[in-house]
């Protein structure tokens, strides 16, 4: 069984800037599609960048140039580094891990409060 373990949300200020860390467990890191998406109180579910595991990735119109997804199959990790965070960035951010037709894991989620 996949586990998706998510971490680094917090509270910032805008124009600030967090990573969030997303740890796997399990052998098919490397070859899943990892992904993050958002969720926003009283909006859908909604994807924010992701990253084959091989092959160019892919942001959200509203993150484009502010966020930077990455992965390092060595650790079975997936990273969003988000700078120049606005107050419309405040979300839960998920941690999704896309395995072929045979699975698709979600994390707990990490909360992202931009505000002053």
């Amino acid at each position: 069984q996949v586990q998706l373990v998510e971490s680094g949300g917090g509270l910032v200020q805008p124009g600030g800037s967090l990573r969030l860390s997303c740890a796997a467990s399990g052998n098919i890191f490397s070859i899943s599609v990892m992904g993050w998406y958002r969720q926003a109180p009283g909006k859908q579910r909604e994807l924010v960048a992701s990253i084959p595991s091989g092959g160019s990735t892919t942001y959200a119109d509203s993150v484009k140039g502010r966020f930077t997804i990455s992965r390092d199959n060595a650790k079975n990790t997936v990273y969003l580094q988000m700078n120049s965070l606005e107050p419309e960035d405040t979300a839960v951010y998920f941690c999704n891990m896309k395995w072929s037709i045979f699975g698709d894991y979600w994390g707990q989620g990490t909360q992202v409060t931009v505000s002053s």
